[in-house]
């Protein structure tokens, strides 16, 4: 908890100043951001002004080239020869003219056509409609100059936005006579390019909108010029760089946002403007921003994972090594306490193996007891024997029966050899083994076994099943400690048939081409828990008796085991046990 609570301590200025770090740099992608919506947005604006441009520059053209046919018509038809007839002869409302006049309005869809002499007065006209004076108007008082008039305005006889196009009338005498005029719709002309492209509208010099092609943009009151439209109606003027950009509200028809542009026309003395809508402008900036934005947290974010990555490998490395350093050292003191207890168990073995020997051996000299009655009787019986035969062979000498006395001396030496061969088993069972594993003859060794136990077998009244092959059986093992083992075997069964009438003790030998059955079966009650049977101090006996310390079949196993052999017990179908020895076939490598 202590080290916990340090940790989360140690842990806190790391937190504040990464929380500043990350601040610093929020504030400066917003600051980025910025400065690319910002740029982006006038590098918009430069290409929509260079678009806006060029539709105002089509607009201004097209209304031109619309007047220009106005123009260029009364210029024709002023030195028409009706016409001055009429201004010389000055008679009005001439039918002939009049016609004229009629055909040229219909056929240029002009609003009407008149003509009128040097002061003012109306000689002819298109349809009869005229004003009682002209000469107050500019553009008659120009064309009474001898140059073409031209004026906008609103007609007082046909209350419309019209434009005036006035040519002189020149006689025979190249002098001014009259005027020819013709009077233009100006609302005829916008039906032909109103609601297309972007907003257009022309003004004059005192700023009064005249032409557009939004009505939104044409005021009632055509003395409303676009300045005082701007103070009344809701807008707002802000610069961006070089351009002009105006927040309006005025109708569903005209953007919100739009750029303001100008381009003068002194040609029919007006100003051509268009209100250009930026919201692409402003998409493409936002878009370009976010893009841009974006682009730099990924960049920053990867760069930033990257470097967090590194330094928590650096971390983790450093953790790493100081817990290989730990674990070296916790390693290196297992490895010497592992030493320390593998040098115990060494000499724990040690002493295990010694005391396991000491133990087979105090088993043997256990056997051994059992067995020295019986031995003490086989050598007894023998040594009488032979004195007897020593005491008659002396006196068959004597008598001078030679032959009766060698006879003697022959039964003399086969007991002798009896005897010698009784005592070399004994010899080979007490004494400790540490040769290697070698060629032995297994039917030897059963006999020899055999021969130690004959007289427990009679005194016990247990009768021996043995047929011993003629040829040896050589298995790989050795010798004494096979006959260890089948002694053991015969000593077990015959405690086991201790106090039966009729004992029989039955041994089989199996030679099988890849292994050596051998078989020892008795009458006994059977084992009691098969499954102990190999344990180490396992006895049927009772406790404290002297017949044995219960480790005769665990040392046999092992024995068994130390050169390839196999040893098993069970209980016999219908009474009894039986262990079964498999042995291997002796081969070329056996030191025999």
């Amino acid at each position: 908890m202590i080290r916990s609570a340090i940790r989360l301590q140690a842990m806190k200025p790391k937190f504040a100043y990464r929380g500043l770090i990350m601040a610093m740099f929020f504030l400066s992608l917003a600051v980025f951001s910025y400065v690319v919506y910002v740029a982006s947005y006038s590098q918009a604006l430069d290409r929509l002004a260079r678009n806006g441009e060029a539709d105002v520059t089509l607009a201004a053209d097209r209304l031109q080239s619309q007047l220009q046919r106005y123009q260029e018509m009364v210029v024709l038809l002023s030195d028409h020869p009706a016409l001055n007839v009429l201004a010389q002869t000055g008679q009005k409302n001439h039918a002939t003219a009049d016609a004229l006049l009629l055909e040229a309005a219909d056929k240029t869809a002009a609003l009407t056509l008149f003509f009128a002499d040097a002061q003012g007065r109306i000689l002819a006209s298109a349809h009869g409609k005229y004003p009682d004076d002209l000469t107050r108007h500019g553009y008659f008082r120009r064309a009474m100059n001898g140059a073409l008039g031209k004026q906008h305005g609103s007609d007082e006889v046909f209350k419309k936005r019209v434009f005036y196009f006035a040519a002189p009338s020149f006689g025979n005498t190249r002098k001014v006579q009259g005027a020819l005029v013709v009077v233009v719709d100006i609302e005829r002309l916008e039906t032909d390019w109103r609601g297309r492209g972007p907003a257009v509208f022309f003004s004059d010099d005192k700023g009064a909108v005249f032409i557009s092609n939004r009505s939104e943009l044409l005021p009632l009151d055509q003395t409303l010029t676009i300045s005082d439209a701007v103070g009344s109606w809701p807008v707002s003027i802000a610069s961006v760089g070089m351009h002009e950009v105006w927040k309006l509200d005025w109708g569903p028809y005209l953007p919100r946002q739009a750029l303001h542009l100008t381009q003068s026309l002194p040609a029919i003395g007006m100003t051509a403007e268009a209100l250009i809508d930026v919201a692409p402008a402003l998409r493409l900036a936002g878009l370009q921003a976010m893009m841009m934005t974006a682009a730099v947290f990924i960049i920053v974010a990867l760069l930033f994972f990257t470097t967090e990555r590194r330094r928590s490998l650096s971390t983790a490395n450093i953790t790493l090594e100081r817990r290989v350093s730990e674990r070296t050292q916790a390693l290196s003191d297992i490895n010497r306490q592992l030493r320390r207890e593998i040098s115990e168990r060494q000499d724990a073995e040690a002493a295990l193996q010694q005391a396991q020997t000491d133990l087979v051996q105090a088993e043997k000299l256990t056997a051994l007891g059992k067995l020295s009655a019986g031995i003490s009787h086989e050598l007894n019986q023998p040594l009488m024997a032979i004195q007897q035969f020593a005491t008659n062979g002396a006196e068959f000498l004597e008598r001078g029966r030679p032959a009766r006395a060698a006879d003697n001396l022959t039964r003399i030496a086969e007991l002798a050899h009896r005897m010698g061969r009784i005592i070399k088993n004994l010899r080979a069972f007490v004494r400790n083994e540490s040769e290697p594993v070698s060629r032995v003859d297994i039917v030897a060794v059963i006999d020899g076994a055999l021969e130690l136990s004959t007289a427990r077998f009679k005194r016990a009244g247990i009768a021996v099943h043995w047929q011993s092959p003629q040829a040896p059986v050589w298995v790989q093992g050795g010798d004494v400690r096979l006959g260890q083992v089948m002694a053991n075997l015969f000593g077990n069964a015959i405690d086991a048939m201790a106090g039966q009438k009729q004992g029989a003790l039955e041994v089989t030998l199996v030679n099988a081409p890849d292994h050596v059955l051998i078989t020892v079966a008795d009458t006994g009650p059977g084992i009691a828990q098969p499954e102990k049977l190999f344990e180490p101090f396992y006895s049927t006996k009772e406790v404290g008796s002297d017949e044995g310390m219960g480790l005769g079949l665990s040392i046999s196993y092992g024995l068994l085991q130390s050169f390839g052999g196999k040893i098993a017990g069970r209980n016999r179908s219908d009474h009894g046990a039986e262990f079964i020895i498999e042995l291997v076939h002796a081969t070329t490598e056996c030191i025999e």
